[in-house]
């Protein structure tokens, strides 16, 4: 028998998990400052993803994987193309024109909108008369309204590191940044991943195999990708490596940003629940803030801080409306039938961050 806890072993992956994909913005910030193409760099950083999780995908799910159809082939083309190939596409021309912190922020509203979205397809259902429900909405109005501040107001900085380990530190004001559209593609970002959450939740009932499923999205972001870059990207000098710190990026970005962030995902929600996942989304802000401060020498903003805690607040109040709303389902269940143990139907929390 382990002598570690279950449930200790889940904050352990969960700190492993918000602490490497915190360094994922800083990490792709160095690369973007060192050049890198941004239609490139993403076509390779999947290509390593890929690499990871097809190897997993053939071992480990070679017994459960259903027989692969034309209707799983064009679901797997779609959600690669919402979840791989727009959401990493906005990701990184918005982190080009703000900062590791405020793309880490933003990510932080995924829940909240991933819910409102759910609510409009009718996945998620709202009860405005009790608690939970009250706090779902409230949750998701603080939410949007967070990420609107940061992407509407900047303000003063309020904080200037001293001492970092690049000579130049990252600014909103740098010639040909924008960080009004740097916001609007981290929002675009958020929309792309809070609509793969919920758009998956169909196909995965029809096929269960995770691993295979990520493996393929990867597949075609692959090639979507590469059509991309190839029609925009035409100078051969933007495809190469130029350094070890730009393979070192691609590497850190592919194997720990992409394939173990799955893999550990994949992990915890079986284990301990989303909710479990997306209670823990603030220690990446909070992580990838400091990281950027020393490593990066970036300035912190009024706007960005204001939105920061708004979103941050939001995604709780969602959390706990969730957690009270499962604590009331189960207690109606247990109520009617006390010789039967029944789990609660599907909701879009039960979503959240499972792929």
């Amino acid at each position: 028998m382990s002598p570690v806890p279950e449930r200790a072993k889940l904050h352990i992956a969960m700190v492993v998990f918000q602490t490497g994909y915190a360094g994922n913005p800083v990490v792709m910030r160095f690369a973007l400052n060192w050049g890198v193409s941004k239609l490139v760099f993403p076509l390779y950083r999947t290509i390593i993803a890929l690499c990871v999780l097809a190897p997993s995908a053939f071992f480990l799910e070679k017994n459960e994987r259903p027989a692969i159809n034309t209707s799983f082939l064009i679901q797997f083309f779609l959600l690669g193309l919402i979840g791989i190939t727009l959401n990493q596409g906005f990701y990184i021309f918005g982190l080009d024109n703000t900062s590791p912190t405020f793309a880490s922020v933003t990510e932080n509203v995924v829940p909240a909108v991933s819910f409102l979205m759910a609510v409009l397809l009718g996945i998620e259902k709202v009860e405005l008369k009790r608690r939970d429900g009250i706090a779902k909405v409230v949750g998701t109005f603080v939410s949007v309204v967070g990420s609107l501040v940061i992407t509407l107001y900047q303000g003063p900085t309020i904080y200037q590191p001293s001492l970092t380990l690049m000579d130049k530190p990252i600014k909103a004001e740098e010639p040909n940044k924008n960080w009004t559209l740097g916001c609007l593609c981290l929002m675009g970002h958020c929309l792309c991943w809070s609509s793969w959450i919920v758009l998956q939740s169909p196909l995965l009932k029809k096929y269960p195999a995770r691993f295979s499923f990520v493996s393929y999205s990867c597949f075609f972001a692959v090639i979507q990708f590469f059509g991309i870059s190839a029609c925009f990207e035409r100078d051969i000098e933007r495809w190469k490596i130029s350094s070890l710190g730009v393979l070192y990026a691609l590497l850190y970005t592919g194997v720990v940003g992409s394939a173990m962030v799955f893999a550990i995902q994949i992990y915890v929600v079986e284990k301990g629940g989303p909710l479990f996942v997306s209670a823990y989304l603030p220690l990446q802000t909070l992580i990838a803030a400091l990281l950027a401060t020393f490593a990066l020498g970036e300035h912190f903003f009024l706007g960005g801080l204001i939105g920061a805690i708004l979103i941050i607040c939001g995604l709780y109040l969602v959390v706990m409306g969730k957690s009270w709303e499962s604590q009331a389902l189960h207690q109606h269940i247990a109520d009617e039938d006390n010789n039967h143990t029944h789990k609660p139907p599907s909701s879009l929390v039960q979503l959240l961050l499972s792929s």
